[in-house]
């Protein structure tokens, strides 16, 4: 069975795989189940079902007694013509077994030449290191250089070509290799295993000029920064070091070879520091324009490059957690909870059953902090709107704006003047958007965030309310709708640490839900409430009058503060204003757009409006 060895295994090759099988599949917890096994074809009963490989890790397994193979992705590309893993993997897994690689007879020490020596000492390389590495030159061609790559036990197994004296108008080709000779590290054999570092470098010369400057374990690559046909060949061999010093080209502020060994050797992986490389490309030219102190002091800096994602916590800036900008929601119950609001960056999902009023309390939030000065963004997707405009109008106008009057049947009927609602508009232009959810198409849910992450940063907005998640996504009522779900809300949190503001995105609860755990009463995906960073859910109570609410926190990440059972909030809703607050007298507070009263028109011209019903 071929072992995993070097290959990093991702998830991506089992699904392509099962494309390039063409056998019927289908995905059961961590595993892509095919309809029958690709070596027994299950057998002669054609067993259904019993071939699976694992999503997590790449093992495979027939449950067929008379069958049992088993393996991973490395066994299914050497088996199976028709998949590949890559040219990497198939010039170890398949060439090995089609092909032999070219046997070099027993050699002696090779003894430079010396036009060899006379070059390489232009290039600041002694004849004792070309006669350590035995680099010679053709014997027909004085020109061209000769580097043995000796494998670890000494027998040769690649040969590589210089020209030195290349002409790029003239030589198509400044170097090359003999062919079908197995591609291995040049070096290796002149390593001191017990010394636990190697030092890899692109070119040969770069290695000689590393080993010249009295540093061990110098070790090239056989075919440039992009070839890695060599890495399973040496694989063994590089488990004999716990630290690798990349050295490589310098190029446009980056340096060759790094980002391919990070990923593949298991030890500590360093890199010369681009300082040290003093405006030179390689080892070779450090040596001939510094000298050995240069190239000793580049490989002695070497340093640990960060992981991403990874951090010093001693790095981390201490900083007071209350003093995090935040939007205050306007109602101080809930703000003392969330010790002074909701804090840039933190999303919230607001919850409760349909028709008790959590989109009112979402704009009512919107529209106190359009009152505190900040600029917010709206989705709406059962409003259209005039709708929308309308409701949250209500709420800056307040109680002492609003006309009511008798309207059919019993009712009434809330009006504000247009010359107040002008005012109004005039007071939030530039500061309050909202999401034309006209113009939804089958894309909406990425489009929607992409569009609110643009509307952040163009327009500077600090809140943004999703009402709600179900329309935001529109999708059937399946198991893809949790993992859209799920999704959503992980690339929402991401976008709103990312931007800095602040989101609230309400959430119908689960349908006859009773559990005791708000959190668990959210509708859909069960992970959704464990990726944000509060949940608040507003709903009635029947033990309370008709004006009166209940609101719970029940997740509060930042301070572990609670508001549920008998500290649960409990706040008044005003009808008129459509405002809600924990203290009545709110209802009739002026927003800012008040502040210029030349605007305020008399009782006896509200007497005179033509209103209508």
């Amino acid at each position: 069975m071929v072992t995993t060895r070097y290959c990093d295994f991702k998830r991506e090759d089992v699904y392509e795989f099962a494309r390039a099988s063409g056998i019927q599949n289908k995905q059961r917890g961590d595993e892509l189940q095919f309809l029958y096994c690709p070596y027994c074809n299950g057998g002669k009963n054609r067993d259904k079902y019993s071939f699976a490989v694992n999503l997590n890790n790449g093992q495979f397994k027939c449950l067929r007694s008379s069958c049992s193979v088993s393996g991973n992705m490395l066994t299914l590309a050497a088996d199976f013509s028709w998949f590949s893993l890559g040219k990497d993997v198939d010039a170890y897994y398949r060439t090995e077994r089609r092909q032999r690689y070219r046997k070099f007879g027993k050699m002696k020490p090779i003894k430079p030449k010396s036009a060899a020596l006379a070059y390489l000492e232009s290039r600041k390389i002694t004849a004792a290191t070309a006669e350590r590495y035995q680099i010679t030159v053709q014997i027909e061609r004085e020109n061209v250089l000769v580097f043995p790559f000796l494998d670890e036990k000494g027998n040769m197994q690649f040969i590589k070509y210089r020209k030195t004296d290349f002409n790029p108008e003239k030589d198509s080709n400044k170097e090359w290799c003999e062919a079908n000779c197995k591609p291995i590290l040049f070096g290796m054999y002149q390593c001191n295993l017990e010394n636990k570092t190697l030092i890899m470098t692109e070119g040969q010369l770069d290695s000689l000029s590393v080993a010249e400057s009295g540093i061990e374990n110098a070790v090239s690559v056989p075919n440039g920064k992009n070839g890695f046909t060599w890495v399973p060949y040496c694989w063994d061999w590089l488990q004999n070091f716990n630290t690798l010093i990349v050295f490589g080209d310098c190029e446009r502020g980056s340096i060759t070879l790094l980002g391919d060994m990070r990923r593949r050797f298991h030890g500590t992986v360093k890199a010369v520091r681009q300082q040290d490389y003093k405006g030179c490309k390689d080892a070779n030219e450090i040596l001939q324009k510094y000298g050995q102190d240069a190239v000793r002091n580049a490989v002695d800096q070497a340093e640990v490059l960060p992981m991403k994602q990874v951090e010093e916590l001693a790095d981390v800036k201490a900083v007071d957690l209350f003093s995090l900008p935040k939007i205050p929601t306007g109602i101080k119950s809930l703000d003392r909870v969330l010790s002074g609001g909701i804090y840039l960056g933190q999303t919230v999902i607001l919850t409760g059953k349909r028709g008790e009023g959590k989109s009112t309390l979402g704009s009512q939030i919107l529209a106190n902090a359009l009152n505190n000065g900040n600029t917010v963004f709206a989705y709406s997707g059962e409003l259209p709107d005039y709708f929308f405009k309308r409701w949250i109008d209500f709420q800056i106008a307040g109680k002492h704006n609003v006309i009511d009057r008798a309207g059919e049947n019993g009712t009434v009927n809330y009006y504000i003047p247009k010359e107040k609602t002008d005012r109004i508009s005039t007071w939030y232009r530039g500061r309050a958007y909202l999401f034309d959810n006209q113009s939804i198409d089958d894309d909406e849910p990425e489009e929607l965030l992409q569009i609110i992450e643009k509307a952040v940063q163009q327009y500077g907005i600090k809140l943004v309310l999703l009402d709600n998640l179900m329309t935001a996504l529109d999708v059937g009522m399946s198991v893809d709708l949790y993992r859209a779900q799920s999704k959503f809300v992980d690339k929402l949190v991401k976008m709103a640490k990312r931007q800095q503001v602040a989101v609230i995105l309400v959430v119908h609860p689960r349908k006859n839900s009773s559990g005791a755990d708000d959190n668990d009463s959210v509708s859909g995906s069960a992970d959704i409430t464990n990726k944000v960073d509060v949940v608040m859910t507003y709903k009635r109570d029947k033990d309370l009058p008709d004006d009166r609410r209940l609101l719970t926190v029940s997740k509060n990440r930042l301070t572990g503060k609670l508001a549920t059972g008998e500290k649960a909030i409990t706040l008044f809703y005003d009808e008129t204003s459509k405002r809600i607050s924990d203290n009545t007298r709110d209802f009739t507070e002026s927003y800012g757009w008040e502040e210029d009263t030349d605007g305020f028109i008399s009782v006896d011209q509200i007497e005179q409006l033509e209103i209508p019903f």
